[in-house]
């Protein structure tokens, strides 16, 4: 087994969920006491929002290459940040380190592509929803990719920010979002991405008729599928 470095703390509920799918994953791949091989570094949440918000990002790209690099010291074979919007750094990152990074845009694409779905939705921060950093990456993959009308950024965010990052999933925000769904759906979404690790404390295939992709889902199975190939 292959050890998975994992740089979190973006939020601390999103990188509490990769451990916990990694290890479940492994002991439902292989058994007995199984659990995953991780090197884990987490840095601080408001820190690193303090400068993405600044637009500071070579900020925002030193701490994350400073923590990169102190997985691969821990003895990572591949890295993984646990986090959507702070993909922004993703490349600066991936060249402070010698082990692969699997991005999380390659991934969500070939499963988007497994199912044959040709235009996805994605949901996420206003920032990650607002630049094109992450759908740039993913439209690579010739797929389509719709985001909401602007208008809905600031509650989304709210959602995120105001609600999930501190653990509170709260029904009437998710009938909010299945709603927006349900408009991307009309305006020719085939699928919708979770692009957000929290969202996925939120909704649910079970909330959709469009298939659903969650990236912390997604990340941890490609993490696995590697670490256990």
């Amino acid at each position: 087994m292959q050890t998975i470095g994992l740089v979190g703390g973006m939020s601390w509920e999103s990188s509490a969920a990769y451990y916990e799918a990694l290890n479940r994953g492994v002991e439902q791949r292989l058994g007995g006491f199984h659990s995953a091989r991780t090197a884990m570094t987490s840095v601080d949440f408001a820190e690193v929002t303090t400068l993405q918000e600044a637009e500071d990002w070579d900020g925002v790209a030193a701490i994350l290459r400073d923590a990169a690099i102190s997985v691969e010291r821990a003895g990572a074979d591949f890295l993984l940040l646990c986090t959507t919007t702070f993909h922004r750094v993703a490349e600066q990152v991936q060249e402070a380190v010698s082990i692969p990074l699997l991005h999380l845009g390659d991934v969500v694409a070939e499963a988007c592509k497994e199912q044959g779905v040709e235009s996805v939705a994605l949901l996420g921060t206003k920032f990650a929803m607002s630049r094109t950093f992450f759908t740039d990456r993913i439209a690579s993959h010739g797929l389509g990719v719709l985001v909401p009308e602007p208008a809905h950024h600031d509650e989304l965010n709210r959602i995120i920010y105001d609600e999930l990052v501190h653990g509170k999933v709260i029904d009437d925000s998710r009938r909010s979002v299945v709603n927006l769904i349900s408009e991307l759906w009309d305006a020719g979404a085939g699928g919708v991405i979770l692009g957000c690790s929290e969202l996925e404390l939120l909704v649910r295939q079970a909330d959709s008729e469009l298939p659903v992709f969650g990236c912390t889902s997604l990340h941890v199975a490609a993490a696995l599928d590697r670490a256990l190939a």
